[in-house]
């Protein structure tokens, strides 16, 4: 059914939940996963705290670490289900598209994420990056 599993991840709560789901797909699929995690470039101006207090070496070095620990869960799970997982980092201003072109460029045939359901001013300031993802993917999107 899946030969390629993406499976995108952002280190929130809402996480764990993606890779139990795309990990126990790919299992009883037999397909393998891509594991990819999104961090934005430094900037100058941000509405971000952290970034602001961030020189652009240490916000890469923090971007680095978050990622690399962010994925680990991805690639722990999967190999404790027996599953064949590469990771993918990285770095764009619009993480959907990052996701979106990620899938298309490893042959992905299955987009997974979690959904933080942002409403309100929530919704409008920061937008919905799975609401993107479904918007401009032509792959299937499992939504967690």
């Amino acid at each position: 059914m899946f030969t390629n599993i993406l499976i995108a991840v952002d280190g929130s709560d809402l996480a764990p939940k993606a890779i139990e789901e795309g990990v126990t797909l790919a299992q009883k699929t037999g397909a393998r996963i891509t594991a990819l995690t999104v961090s934005e470039p430094f900037h100058t101006f941000s509405m971000d705290p952290e970034a602001v207090e961030d020189t652009r070496e240490e916000h890469e070095k923090h971007m680095q670490e978050r990622s690399y620990k962010t994925l680990s869960a991805v690639s722990d799970a999967a190999r404790q289900a027996g599953v064949a997982c590469e990771t993918v980092i990285k770095e764009d201003e619009h993480p959907y598209q990052a996701i979106v072109d990620t899938a298309k460029s490893r042959g992905c045939d299955l987009v997974v994420m979690a959904s933080h359901r942002r409403h309100g001013l929530d919704g409008i300031i920061h937008g919905s990056e799975t609401l993107k993802v479904l918007n401009h993917c032509d792959i299937p999107v499992l939504v967690g």
